[in-house]
């Protein structure tokens, strides 16, 4: 309230004693003042950085809650799948000397009477004795019925070895029995690579893939399709070292990773362990060579994996901004080059929650960069670089400008300058793919590879163990590499388990996916993925 002007004293000093208390009065109001804005400004960011979060938590929410005791025996049952899967990969790593233990003998039921049925006859390659050269009479013949999978039924191959005794002395001759993927193992190539497929492909844990079995009335156990799984990951594993070979031998690699809960042994809870992608895939530049992508796991998520990943790996290195990649780009061996997809959603996380001028902008110029990409896409190198050079450099130079005259207008704990510096920071590797033709824009390809991991979180929820983070991740190579080359997985995998086991060690690179293309009929080609 303003004092009246009678109630003013008239001696001077007096009045200059009331101007200078008046005066600190107004300063100390004005330092409050000051205080409280910068207090109700501070708050307003940490309410909009907790709205933003809650937003991007419950976007991220997902799936129905299940009961305990459900959750328990899914942990149990994928425990003891991968255990049993362990069993099969031993046996199977084991010499050929040493005595394997008979999974499938006496007390096995016998194989239902109303599959169908079809008969191969393995007859000896001469018809004459091999010791005295006469003539080859029957004597008898051995049986041995198994069980295979041709497209939603069941079949029994009965493979039958006649007996041939020679009619002048007493040699008896008959034929090598025909290898199996899995030794004295009923399964056939097909039925273990529909398994392997329905577990790994479309996530159908193996005691679901039972109850399935059992309604055509063939009853499999789970854990002897765990024993089968752990066979045919341990048979498979030169294959996998090749497609790691092929997917880390080119010029370009694109590399993410993404969780994998383990159930952790002993206490019922889970861990979380990693799986690691690696692709080659230079088609958006215009080459032919075959596309690969070889997974692998880990148990934790140390910069120490890659690094031992990509020892030998020289070339480019397509990736977001984990630290553990940062040992790889000291020296000239690797380059880095970012990925634009991580600097746009960081953007556009905020933009869905609140939108304003600046998010809304900031797209817009990150979405110009990309018209530009599907013009040239699947163009040679040095075109694709030549305009990139001649478009999308002008662009980036007046986004950078852009970004940080905006920053000098935002508050520095807000979530949109820290999303704009996440561009700034890694300047030169998001822009690398400009001096570059058969660089990307994005890291898009390796995020693609990973989402039917993803999926199989949401059905399998975790993995039994290490082992099976392993064999996982050996399983996703295969598959991964024949959907990118245009191959059904299912068909791809019962030729090469067809073979494999006689296949010569030194040409295992003849059964990767492009090499066996040709020989798989029309109805095994599926729309390759890119």
């Amino acid at each position: 309230m303003e004092p009246r002007a009678t109630a003013l004293p008239d001696d001077i000093d007096a009045l200059k004693a009331m101007v200078f208390a008046r005066d600190e009065q107004l300063r100390e109001r004005d330092a409050r003042v000051a205080d409280l804005q910068e207090q109700l400004s501070s708050r307003a960011i940490e309410i909009e950085h907790l709205k933003l979060m809650i937003a991007k938590l419950r976007r991220m929410q997902f799936g129905r809650k299940s009961e305990k005791l459900d959750r328990q025996i899914e942990q149990l049952e994928l425990r003891l799948e991968d255990l049993q899967a362990d069993e099969g990969a031993t046996d199977m790593a084991a010499p050929r000397a040493v005595p394997r233990p008979r999974r499938e003998g006496a007390g096995r039921k016998p194989l239902p009477d109303h599959l169908e049925r079809e008969e191969r006859v393995h007859l000896p390659t001469d018809d004459n004795c091999p010791d005295c050269g006469g003539r080859l009479k029957p004597l008898g013949e051995d049986i041995a019925e198994q069980l295979e999978y041709v497209r939603a039924h069941f079949r029994v191959i009965r493979h039958r070895r006649p007996k041939l005794a020679c009619a002048c002395c007493d040699c008896i001759v008959q034929a090598a029995a025909p290898s199996r993927p899995v030794d004295r193992g009923i399964a056939g190539p097909a039925l273990l690579a529909h398994i392997a497929v329905s577990k790994f492909a479309y996530h159908l844990p193996l005691h679901r893939q039972a109850v399935m079995y059992a309604r055509d009335g063939v009853e499999i156990d789970p854990g002897t399709m765990g024993y089968w799984m752990g066979s045919v990951s341990q048979l498979l594993t030169p294959l996998v070292d090749a497609v790691r070979r092929y997917a880390l031998g080119g010029y370009k690699v694109h590399g993410d990773d993404t969780p994998l809960p383990v159930l952790a042994p002993g206490n019922g809870r889970t861990k979380t362990g990693r799986l690691w992608v690696y692709v080659r895939d230079d088609r958006p530049s215009g080459s032919e060579e075959p596309a690969a992508v070889w997974f692998t796991y880990t148990s934790d998520r140390r910069g120490e994996h890659p690094q031992q990943h990509l020892a030998n790996f020289t070339g480019v290195l397509q990736a977001d901004a984990f630290a553990g990649y940062a040992e790889l780009y000291r020296g000239e061996r690797i380059q880095e080059a970012a990925c634009m997809a991580h600097a746009r959603r960081k953007i556009h996380d905020l933009h869905a929650v609140r939108p304003n001028a600046v998010t809304e902008e900031a797209l817009r110029r990150i979405g110009a960069l990309y018209r530009i990409e599907e013009q040239i896409r699947g163009k040679p190198p040095d075109e694709r670089r030549r305009m990139r050079q001649a478009q999308a450099v002008p662009l980036l130079d007046d986004m950078k400008r852009w970004f940080d005259a905006t920053l000098a207008t935002l508050s520095a704990k807000s979530d949109t300058t820290k999303a704009i510096r996440y561009a700034l920071n890694r300047w030169p590797a998001l822009v690398y793919y400009c001096t570059d033709g058969r660089a990307e824009i994005d890291n898009l390809i390796a995020e693609r590879a990973l989402r039917g991991v993803a999926l199989g979180r949401r059905n399998f929820l975790f993995v039994g163990s290490d082992s099976g983070g392993e064999r996982a991740a050996a399983m996703y190579s295969l598959i991964g590499s024949a959907r990118l080359n245009g191959l059904d997985p299912e068909a791809y995998l019962a030729y090469v388990l067809e073979r494999i086991a006689d296949h010569p060690a030194n040409r295992v690179e003849d059964l990767l996916p492009w090499n066996v293309a040709p020989a798989l009929p029309s109805s095994a080609r599926v729309e390759p993925i890119r």
